[in-house]
Formats: structure tokens, C-alpha cells, sequence
């Protein structure tokens, strides 16, 4: 009897052997370089298999149905990629403000958007968007912008309290997706508009996994690594920075 069950123990002690064998080869990382391809390819394959529809809100091409074949792709309309990979999109002037005010680097900005972020993976020589996760939807939950979030600038005051209560030295970068605050730059925020008035999106940028937290640890942890965002929004009431506010 103790000579089967010491049988039936060694049996589980190699099962466990070999499973945990097996998950450690299964655990694959990515070239660095690599994954930077698969983000720039990635890229290009959502700007052809996406359109705006009436809202400017970026909605997939459906096989199924014709009703959105009058659409054009998102990489028909005019778009730049900036050297460090980022794509921004603009509607036409008519979704653009007019004059519209210019977005500096520290200014508070509202933003009305439906932001979503992909992992880009290669699968049998196909390269794409995957594991679809949204970061943030104000037009489907509160319907009011996001004011002055610190992805975009993040308050002095706040990387202070936080390296103070962690005893770390984490810089503007652990909280700012760098990727995105290039991308405004190419676009104006409409001035003295209600942030009640009915959205309608201007545009897109698309912040490839190295412009955005790249592998870093950041104020999320790892969960944005290796992960590529696209913003889609709309700019509301850009305005300088108060001293207090910094």
C-alpha cells in the first residue's frame, strides 16, 4: 500500500514538473524591435479596417452589412506619422474648431473621448490589434469630458506626494503617455463651447506601445505594457495652468 501511494505521489510531482515546464516555454517576450513593427503594422491594418461613422467615433468595418460602405477608412483622410510613431487623424474642417485655441504642453485640457487600448501581435505572419481594452469612454458612461487627467499632464504636487508615501524618485513619465501630448499639438481645442453640447469627435491619434509606457512600471503597474492606444476625441475649453494647479 505505501508503495502505491508513494507512486501516486511521485506520478503528481512529475505532472507538476511537466506543467510548470510547459507554462515556462509558453511565456514568450517579444524583441523589443519586434514589437515596435507589429505596432506600426497593427496600425496601418486598423486605419484601413475602420471608418468614423456620423459621431466621429471610430467603428469597424462590418462584412456582413452594406450600410457602411459609403464610409471612408480612417486612412483616407489626412493623417501624419510623427517620428516617434504617432498617427494622428483630422476630420474635416467643418468637425475642426474655428479659430479654436492652441493646446501648450502644461495647459488644462477637457476631453471628450472613447479611448481604447491593443496589444499588437504577429499570428501567422498576420500582424493586428488584439486583446481589445478601453481606457476610457465618456460618451457611453458619464457623458461629460475628462478634465485635466494626468495621462496627459500630471500636477507636480502629485509626483511629489506619491515618491514621498513610496519612498521612490518616479518621474513625469510614470504617470504622462508622452505619445499623446505630441499628438495635440496637431489640434486645436474649441473655445467657449458647453461640454453639454452634443459631441462630435475631430479626430484620432494613435500612440504606438513606445510612445505611450512602452514596459515600464508605471501608476497602473504593468497592465498598459507593450500596449498601443487610440484616442478618439473631442478637445473642450483648453486653458493655461494656474500656479496653483501645477
Amino acid at each position: 500500500m505505501k508503495k502505491i501511494l508513494l507512486g501516486i505521489a511521485l506520478c503528481v510531482v512529475a505532472l507538476q514538473s511537466c506543467k510548470k515546464d510547459n507554462d515556462e516555454e509558453e511565456i514568450v517576450v517579444v524583441p523589443i524591435a519586434d514589437q515596435n513593427a507589429y505596432d506600426d503594422a497593427a496600425a496601418i491594418k486598423f486605419m484601413e479596417s475602420n471608418y468614423f461613422n456620423d459621431k466621429g467615433v471610430i467603428t469597424a468595418f462590418d462584412d456582413t452589412v452594406t450600410t457602411d460602405d459609403n464610409y471612408p477608412k480612417l486612412s483616407s483622410y489626412p493623417h501624419e506619422t510623427l517620428p516617434s510613431g504617432v498617427i494622428y487623424i483630422k476630420r474635416a474642417e467643418a468637425f475642426q474648431p474655428n479659430p479654436g485655441k492652441e493646446i501648450a504642453p502644461t495647459d488644462v485640457i477637457s476631453i471628450m473621448q472613447v479611448t481604447k487600448t491593443y496589444i499588437a501581435t504577429k499570428t501567422d505572419d498576420n500582424v493586428a490589434y488584439g486583446s481589445e481594452s478601453t481606457f476610457i469612454n465618456n460618451v457611453t458612461t458619464s457623458g461629460i469630458p475628462s478634465t485635466d487627467p494626468a495621462y496627459f499632464y500630471v500636477k507636480q504636487s502629485v509626483l511629489d506626494a506619491y515618491n514621498k508615501a513610496n519612498n521612490t524618485t518616479v518621474g513625469r513619465d510614470f504617470y504622462e503617455i508622452e505619445g499623446l501630448q505630441e499628438g495635440l499639438k496637431y489640434f486645436k481645442s474649441f473655445d467657449n463651447l458647453d461640454p453639454a453640447t452634443d459631441y462630435n469627435m475631430q479626430g484620432v491619434i494613435i500612440v504606438p506601445s513606445r510612445a505611450a509606457y512602452a514596459r515600464d512600471n508605471t501608476i497602473y503597474g504593468t497592465v498598459y505594457a507593450n500596449r498601443s492606444f487610440v484616442f478618439n476625441f473631442q478637445l473642450y475649453n483648453t486653458r493655461t495652468r494656474l500656479d496653483s494647479e501645477k
